[in-house]
């Protein structure tokens, strides 16, 4: 049997954080959740958006490699408009 993972699965750990954040992240931390549910939210969504900028990076560089030919594809399709 293969182990799998189950997102549900709950680590106990400890972390630090200032008493400044604490104080703020209670104020928007609604009846239905906890301290926990709310830095796991914040962690995926900060995880969700440093994979959004390596993506744009990647997409910029394939961008760059490929920019003389587009241009040049740009170029030849302008071509062949008519002017008025």
């Amino acid at each position: 049997m293969r182990w799998r993972y189950d997102s549900s699965m709950k680590i106990k750990t400890s972390v630090t954080i200032s008493e400044e954040l604490l104080k703020v992240m209670d104020e928007f931390i609604s009846t239905d959740q906890n301290r926990s549910l709310f830095l796991e939210k914040a962690a995926w969504e900060y995880i969700a958006k440093l994979r959004r900028a390596q993506r744009n990076v990647r997409d910029l560089e394939i961008i760059n490699e490929r920019a003389e030919f587009l241009n040049q594809e740009t170029l030849d399709a302008l071509s062949y408009q008519v002017t008025a």
